[in-house]
């Protein structure tokens, strides 16, 4: 079973060239938000990864969710369900540039690339808990993918 990671070379091209392939009039078949809030979106939650954005603290009964969630998508290589709860913080509910939130994700995720490098992600997340240097670039890819398919790409 095929574990895709930002981390590998390869699956890292790929979501440059999906991410490529969106453009301004691409629908979504799930949710509600539209391409250019979804890109905004997936931006923010990379930012998490780099320490640029912080999310509030969670109860213990939702940590622990995440934290069955992450073992979860470990053991059966599952994605994430569609319209799935966020973060306050990571809600993008407003208008926004297309072309600009297309440059700033392959910005950020040039960013989180880097880091990953250099190992200077963080050892925790609010909502799946410890996270190690495989952890990061395997959720973030699962994250983007996620979003990517609900875009037809």
């Amino acid at each position: 079973m095929v574990r895709k990671s930002l981390n590998n070379p390869q699956y890292y091209k790929e979501i440059i060239s999906r991410i490529s392939m969106l453009s301004e009039n691409s629908i979504g078949k799930w949710g509600k938000m539209n391409v250019c809030q979804m890109l905004k979106h997936c931006d923010l939650v990379l930012q998490v990864a780099l320490g640029s954005v912080e999310l509030p603290r969670i109860n213990l009964l939702f940590e622990t969710i995440g934290i069955l969630t992450k073992a979860e998508m470990y053991v059966f290589n599952n994605g994430i369900p569609r319209n799935m709860p966020t973060f306050q913080k990571l809600i993008v509910n407003f208008d926004c540039d297309f072309d600009g939130s297309k440059t700033n994700l392959l910005k950020t995720l040039e960013e989180f690339r880097k880091a990953c490098e250099t190992h200077t992600l963080p050892d925790r997340h609010r909502l799946f808990g410890k996270m190690t240097e495989k952890d990061w670039p395997f959720l973030e890819y699962k994250h983007l993918d996620h979003h990517l398919k609900q875009f037809n790409v």
